[in-house]
């Protein structure tokens, strides 16, 4: 369940029961992003040489820990520790998730395992999270919490039966070895990449509901079934950009982000009916999740000697991207640029990964042709001479 989007549906009733204003309560979702930030790759490192199976168990035990502590937490400030505690392990489990999947399957379907894994998430947008806010409407906020640990239990049984025994950790290279892993520019253009992209989603996504409100002229009772509506088109996309990756990982990711671009920047003429701004919606989860299933592969190849490490900071990367992008879309609602001003900034944001996307392909570019050319002088040394050339 997406465990961040919950708490955005019952922050009005967790402000109410402890008598805090709704800003206040915001900072319990910032808390567990802030979790999940130094979560991911704090714990994937220290946690490299664990066999995957148990560390995902294992994460899976903590986030269960930290949801039931919220649910029986007595004030704002406890409640405040337990949602920091909850996005602690979150980084970590899906990003050592995503190794175990890509290494369960053939190497050209490494994409494909990756996009299921992830289906969880975006199926969570369509059922989950509204489900959990019409439980904790009519149940009250703690029990939603206490409903995500019993299905914090069964995921784990479901990891203890599907996951083989004999899945290994990463290679044994310590603490400061998989922390030289991020040395990589290709892997923080990457990382930049994932920043940049999702920022701009989560710059239109943050304000979606003025947008459909006071935009497009829906209800505000007809909000929660359009943001269903996100998380089929979430859906598609991700399954989409599964297959596409596997077929050309940045070809995928370059029209991933220009669809995204152009789905944003048409936001203001398809927010002005309300057939369009449904449309809006759909297009905007197929669009960003195409990106993202090759952006979570890319960071993996860039850091081969670190994968789990990587690809965990890249969930710390995604989680930055959505506080970076609701500030940055803040920023232009604040200066009365208008109610679909969030989205025009979002566009400049995917023009932006798309930039640095471009940037990351010169890089390998470059990094093979200098490779290519290494060994095309080492064949016309003579043999004395190349066996004096180092390795």
């Amino acid at each position: 369940m997406r465990n961040e989007f919950v708490m955005m549906g019952l922050l009005p009733d967790v402000a109410a029961d402890l008598h805090i204003s709704l800003p206040t309560a915001g900072h319990l979702v910032s808390a567990y992003a802030l979790g999940v930030v130094i979560g991911a790759p704090l714990l994937a490192a220290v946690t490299a040489r664990m066999r995957r199976r148990t560390l995902l168990m294992s994460l899976m035990a903590l986030f269960i820990a930290g949801n039931t502590l919220s649910a029986l937490a007595p004030g704002y400030d406890s409640l405040l520790a337990a949602r920091f505690l909850s996005g602690l392990p979150h980084g970590a489990f899906f990003g050592v998730g995503a190794v175990v999947a890509t290494g369960l399957v053939a190497p050209e379907r490494k994409a494909r395992s990756v996009s299921l894994m992830f289906l969880g998430l975006t199926v969570a947008n369509i059922a989950g999270v509204p489900a959990a806010t019409l439980m904790g409407q009519h149940l009250g906020w703690r029990a939603t919490f206490l409903g995500v640990g019993v299905i914090g239990l069964a995921a784990v049984a479901s990891l203890a039966v599907l996951i083989p025994r004999d899945t290994g950790g990463a290679p044994a290279t310590g603490l400061r070895g998989e922390l030289a892993a991020l040395k990589s520019l290709p892997v923080w253009l990457a990382l930049g990449t994932t920043v940049a992209g999702f920022g701009a989603l989560f710059s239109a996504y943050s304000y979606i509901t003025p947008m459909l409100t006071d935009a497009a002229g829906y209800a505000d009772g007809s909000v929660t079934l359009l943001l269903a509506l996100f998380g089929v088109g979430a859906t598609i996309g991700n399954l989409l950009g599964g297959r596409l990756t596997d077929h050309a990982m940045r070809r995928t990711l370059f029209g991933g982000l220009a669809s995204l671009a152009a789905v944003l920047a048409l936001f203001p003429l398809l927010m002005r009916t309300q057939w369009t701004g449904a449309l809006a919606v759909v297009l905007l989860g197929i669009a960003a999740f195409v990106a993202g299933t090759p952006l979570n592969l890319m960071v993996m190849e860039k850091a081969s000697t670190a994968p789990s490490l990587a690809s965990s900071a890249n969930q710390a990367a995604f989680n930055l991207a959505n506080a970076g992008g609701a500030w940055i879309g803040g920023l232009t609602l604040a200066a009365g640029l208008g109610v679909t001003s969030p989205a025009l900034a979002g566009a400049a944001l995917a023009v932006l990964g798309l930039g640095v996307a471009g940037v990351a392909y010169g890089v390998d570019r470059r990094r093979a042709f200098g490779r290519g050319h290494e060994r095309i002088v080492a064949t016309h040394l003579p043999a004395s001479a190349e066996a004096a050339v180092p390795s």
